[in-house]
């Protein structure tokens, strides 16, 4: 029998993306795998079933009975594991920082599980890593949030009734995210300024045409994250900052770091300096935010300065991001395929490092 890779409807709240598309499939079935999909599985993503070319569907429960690899964007209901075949293998954004539960219970189906998120940020994990593909989806849906929302245009525009000034703009994260905002926002005509702590990200904010702000603190840490700065590197970073964005009309904050809060960057202070009409878009909410006054998923308004946290912004752009997340999946999943099997090497990093259950035992710390 071939092997079976499945996937679902995904069932968290606002999610329209989907980890197996019709390209992906198709790359699957070259391979002599058998794609097993829940009616319906694309829909949300722009993907009917009719899409889908050699492709068998059936209902949650079928699928879950046959799936010998289940893919998934985001970690499934609680009540998909116990009905997931024992022994299966799980692939996705499965969230293990703080998820003791969902081990437990991927561990009573002894199941084998890899979490994307946790691959080690290499050239070689490049083609499969989700964080880097979703954040590029998440910056460019930012900006494009911050453009709508913002009180001015962003570009100069030369009229019958005079002369518009460009929106000043920073971005404050050089990461993919946030080298996906500063494009945008060059792309929309702001007058664009990158902020990192890192200072090797200066190059890369100016090769997209946006002036790099130097504030005279340097952070640069491994991984490609930056290291935690010090107390007082932080009071140097914030008065220099807080001095600056008196005269930005918008800010996109990007820095997070998975399994960790986001950093605060941004005080209630700096918000109260900043002129009225001025804008936050923090697309670090998930983690608490970049600013202090941030609630995430909601709009919050400070002394005229609005702030605004969105959740999830890859779902917003449900057809690119989940060609993106399905090709990163598939390039992962041939790690595990070995001839006609599943057979995963533990002793290839990218397969090890990214492990949170091996046939139910816990494999992740965290």
């Amino acid at each position: 029998m071939p092997i079976t890779v499945a996937a679902l409807r995904e069932t968290a709240a606002g999610e329209r993306r989907v980890a197996i598309t019709p390209e992906v499939a198709k790359k699957l079935r070259g391979k002599s795998l058998r794609v097993l999909l829940e009616h319906g599985a694309g829909e949300a993503a722009g993907f009917p079933d009719d899409s889908y070319a050699e492709v068998d569907f059936a209902d949650a429960a079928g699928v879950l009975a046959q799936a010998d690899l289940l893919a998934c964007v985001l970690p499934p209901d609680d009540s998909v594991w116990p009905q997931l075949r024992e022994g299966a293998i799980v692939v996705g954004q499965l969230r293990p920082y703080g998820a003791a539960a969902r081990i437990v219970a991927m561990g009573k189906r002894r199941l084998t599980a890899f979490a994307l998120e946790l691959l080690p940020r290499t050239t070689r994990a490049q083609a499969m890593d989700v964080l880097s593909s979703q954040a590029a989806v998440a910056g460019y849906r930012a900006m494009l949030i911050a453009a709508e929302a913002a009180p001015k245009f962003f570009p100069m525009l030369t009229t019958a009734a005079g002369t518009i000034r460009p929106s000043r703009v920073l971005v404050i994260g050089a990461g993919v995210a946030g080298l996906q905002a500063i494009a945008t926002a060059r792309r929309l005509g702001a007058q664009t300024e990158g902020y990192d702590v890192r200072p090797e990200t200066r190059e890369q904010v100016e090769s997209l045409g946006a002036k790099f702000l130097e504030l005279g603190v340097s952070a640069a840490g491994s991984g490609g994250y930056a290291r935690e700065l010090s107390a007082e590197e932080r009071a140097a970073q914030q008065q220099a900052l807080a001095e600056h964005l008196k005269a930005v009309d918008v800010i996109v904050t990007t820095a997070a770091v998975p399994g960790r809060p986001s950093p605060k960057i941004l005080t209630a202070a700096m918000v109260d300096g900043m002129k009225p009409g001025a804008l936050i878009v923090d697309l670090a909410a998930e983690g608490g935010g970049n600013c202090e006054l941030t609630r995430p998923g909601e709009r919050v308004e400070h002394h005229g300065v609005v702030i605004l946290g969105p959740l999830n912004l890859p779902a917003g752009a449900p057809l690119h991001a989940s060609e993106m997340i399905a090709r990163n999946i598939y390039n992962f999943v041939e790690l595990l395929v070995q001839g006609e099997a599943l057979a995963p090497d533990f002793n290839d990093e990218l397969v090890a490092k990214s492990c949170v259950t091996r046939n139910g035992e816990p494999h992740f710390q965290g």
